[in-house]
């Protein structure tokens, strides 16, 4: 199937490369929106450690006194015409279903420090998020690939489980454009280094691939805590004690639907996690009751005492019952040099006041 898909992997590649041409030509318009945009995008599918990212220079444009908003397409949600404010900084205004999971997980990490917007034309909401909402810098999630709104700040996540997507265009690999397309990155950020079987080749590969310009940082992935599903956003009192203690504990099983789930099953290994059992569902599962009770009947037979699961499948399962005590990981990232990509944030916002 693999080799059969090839000649469409070939096409979308000639055609990534086409438009790309077409935007540098000048043929196809890029649009300013008047305030600095700082897009976070990946060169594959999958999950990559984008979301997190996105928080963080979130909370650092906020740390600058700006008010920032994340503008995303919402992928999965119900309807992708509509244009969605899931948060306007201050309040959630929507739930999974009409934002989709990853907007709605932002939204509620963001309250108080970034308003969250899901639309397919984001040079519109753009717009309409400086006059409604006073947004003075937005945050383009997922924005690599989309040449249609001009930036002043181009950062690629690059997943060191699997950098490039199995090496092929989609449909026949996860690569969405050629991996020369890091070029036009102003910082890559290696993400899970502390999963990577040689960081060191990695990096002289992406600093070939990308050239001078482009700052290379690697991060790695960190657990802050844990807390029970269905319990307030906030991180509880005494959090990490308590996920020592259950790391070390108790027996556990683990389920999610993201991008990546063989990373997330050992991120949680190399936490201390007995794991007798894991279970990986499609990117965005929409969970049904059949699924949850296949998991725990599974997870009890394998002799697991509690489940684990992402803070990103945790927003589709707010009222869901479980008879063994379900915890949500809660993730940050961890950079080897922080300072330098604050840096680039404040030069980006910064820049257009010069």
């Amino acid at each position: 199937m693999t080799i059969a898909l090839a000649p469409l992997g070939i096409l979308y590649g000639a055609v990534a490369r086409t438009r790309l041409r077409l935007y540098r030509s000048g043929f196809l318009k890029t649009e300013n929106v008047g305030v600095p945009v700082i897009s976070v995008g990946n060169i594959t599918t999958g999950g990559t450690g984008k979301t997190p990212l996105v928080e963080c220079v979130a909370r650092a444009v906020a740390l600058e006194g700006r008010r920032a908003c994340v503008l995303t397409r919402g992928y999965g949600r119900a309807d992708e015409r509509r244009r969605v404010v899931v948060s306007d900084g201050e309040r959630v205004l929507a739930d999974a279903g009409e934002s989709g999971d990853e907007p709605r997980l932002l939204a509620e990490q963001l309250l108080g420090v970034a308003a969250v917007v899901c639309d397919r034309d984001r040079v519109g909401a753009a717009r309409w998020a400086r006059e409604t909402l006073g947004a003075e810098v937005f945050i383009l999630d997922d924005g690599f690939q989309h040449m249609k709104i001009a930036r002043d700040l181009d950062i690629v996540t690059l997943d060191a489980t699997a950098p490039w997507g199995g090496g092929h265009m989609l449909p026949r690999g996860r690569l969405r454009e050629p991996r020369e397309g890091l070029r036009r990155a102003d910082c890559i950020i290696i993400t899970r280094s502390e999963q990577a079987s040689d960081l060191k080749g990695l990096r002289a590969e992406v600093a070939r691939l990308a050239g001078s310009r482009s700052l290379v940082i690697a991060s790695r992935v960190r657990t802050r805590g844990l807390r029970l599903l269905g319990g307030a956003y906030e991180m509880i009192e005494g959090a990490n004690a308590e996920l020592e203690s259950v790391a070390k504990g108790q027996s556990a099983a683990a389920f999610c639907g993201v991008g990546n789930p063989r990373a997330f099953f050992e991120q949680l290994r190399r936490e201390g996690f007995d794991l007798r059992y894991t279970r990986a569902f499609p990117d965005h599962h929409d969970f049904r009751d059949s699924d949850l009770a296949a998991v725990v009947r599974e997870a009890e037979q394998g002799g697991a005492r509690i489940l684990l699961t992402t803070a990103k499948d945790a927003v589709k399962l707010r009222g869901r019952s479980f008879p063994l005590p379900c915890y949500v990981v809660e993730i940050g990232l961890e950079f080897e040099d922080e300072e330098a990509l604050l840096g680039l944030v404040r030069e980006a916002i910064q820049y257009r006041e010069r």
